[in-house]
């Protein structure tokens, strides 16, 4: 986001309900990024790059005959957070909403049912595109909650779309610079 003094930072916006210490709910963070919705859109749907970007993902494949992000395309994602890193785990994950230069959404599953829905939304602004990141929690289990209490789940997960969208940022407008 461009402040009133020129300089860019990224901003974390929150919703009606938004996550706390306490209670996953929902969150997100946005940037403005120079360079085309086209470009970057490319960047956030290439789920097997989103190691790449994110702190707590380090790895993702595509699973059964999926091979690329349309809408039903699985995939499963490795992850490490918590304290010093030293939880790890895997979700399997489904695509939502795969509309280049607009938007990509996908949602994780626990326990066979989707748990976190997470978007990217893309939106053309002067000089370039805005990227807005978000999450929404429809269902985690309670063993889940616990733990989320003591690591601070809400300020991680703030912490980790803003380092996502920094390298996102900084990968899109070095891809455009290139060119």
């Amino acid at each position: 986001m461009i402040t009133t003094d020129g300089s860019e930072h990224t901003e974390v916006a929150t919703m009606t309900k938004p996550s706390t210490r306490w209670w996953l709910r929902t969150d997100s963070a946005e940037v403005v990024i120079a360079a085309p919705a086209d470009r970057i859109y490319g960047l956030i749907s290439d789920l097997p790059r989103m190691g790449e970007w994110s702190p707590e993902c380090t790895a993702v494949e595509w699973t059964g005959d999926s091979t690329s992000p349309e809408i039903g395309a699985t995939f499963v994602g490795h992850n490490v957070g918590g304290p010093r890193g030293l939880l790890k785990w895997s979700r399997t994950g489904t695509v939502r909403a795969a509309s280049p230069g607009r938007e990509f959404a996908f949602a994780t599953s626990e326990g066979g049912h989707e748990g976190v829905v997470w978007r990217y939304e893309l939106d053309a602004v002067p000089g370039g595109t805005r990227v807005r990141e978000s999450y929404r929690v429809e269902r985690i289990p309670a063993w889940a909650r616990i733990v989320d209490v003591p690591t601070n789940r809400a300020r991680e997960l703030r912490q980790s779309m803003q380092h996502t969208l920094a390298r996102l940022k900084a990968a899109a407008e070095d891809a455009a610079a290139a060119r």
